[in-house]
């Protein structure tokens, strides 16, 4: 069986994986992300019993129980360079034997749930909807990275758009579990096509000083439509917890509180109330 290297999976002197700090029995098999270290502290009324709180870097960390489920939060921070991190450390502690650093026989497949912050890209889903991924377009070139599948249809269908509209960058496409898309869908949460972008300002078709390469990027991506389904919203992890959770076997969703509307130029007024929102009524779902 295969030996993963000192190098490969780096562990701190206490046996806890590099960047989180984490030990196989300071996690659950459903892992809920947020991407501000801040908005962990949300959840703590929600915990009936909390087992563990550990914080290193931008990640920290919350394991308890939230009506009699066991319950893992994490924060990634901002983007796939950070969801790579924490998506591949999560893993070996159900899969890899951390002590002969060898791959599990029998894996732990588990419940992965962003609940993150987004801006809509169609006019038609105002401030304040919650939103259901039902794929992720990634601009980040994450899982270029690792060995892939052959393309979907939607990832080819979107290439062929990109490049007849002149935009030279080919995105990777990810998908959200189905039964755990369906499931937030039947209770409400709108669906669509999410973006996932490499950076906040041009790579997001922002302008403040420095002008983006591709100027009429924001109206291509919105202007694609694939089986009736539209790219709705942008934001920064999405196709990246997608691929990963894929790759690995896990089953995985994003939603989205929609903070501002892209094509509008309008934010919302009290963003912390819309994601407390979206918290309570995630959690009562799960």
């Amino acid at each position: 069986m295969h030996t993963i290297s000192d190098s490969e999976l780096i562990l701190n002197p206490d046996g806890s994986v590099y960047h989180l700090g984490l030990t196989p029995s300071m996690v659950a098999p459903t892992l809920i992300t947020v991407g501000d270290p801040d908005r962990v502290a949300f959840f703590k009324p929600y915990f009936s019993k909390i087992d563990c709180t550990v914080a290193r870097r931008e990640f920290h960390t919350i394991t308890g129980t939230i009506q009699n489920k066991p319950v893992t939060i994490i924060s990634t921070g901002i983007g796939t360079d950070n969801v790579d991190i924490v998506l591949n450390e999560y893993d070996a502690l159900f899969n890899v034997d951390l002590q002969n650093r060898t791959p599990k026989n029998n894996q732990t497949s588990c419940t992965i749930i962003r609940m993150g912050t987004s801006g809509s890209l169609q006019s038609n889903l105002p401030l304040g909807t919650l939103l259901a991924s039902s794929a992720a377009v990634g601009f980040d070139g994450l899982m270029h990275s690792y060995q892939r599948t052959p393309p979907s249809h939607l990832e080819e269908r979107l290439n062929q758009h990109l490049t007849k509209n002149q935009i030279p960058l080919q995105p990777y496409v990810a998908f959200a579990d189905e039964s755990l898309h369906n499931l937030f869908v039947n209770q409400g949460f709108a669906s669509g096509i999410t973006l996932t972008a490499n950076g906040f300002y041009a790579p997001q078709g922002r302008a403040i000083r420095l002008q983006p390469a591709h100027p009429n990027f924001l109206n291509v991506l919105t202007s694609f439509s694939f089986d009736g389904q539209q790219v709705t919203n942008m934001e920064m992890e999405t196709a990246g917890i997608y691929g990963l959770a894929t790759a690995l076997g896990h089953k995985a969703i994003s939603l989205n509180a929609l903070l501002a509307n892209r094509m509008e130029g309008t934010f919302v007024k009290d963003p912390e109330a819309l994601i407390k929102q979206m918290i309570e009524k995630a959690l009562g779902i799960i």
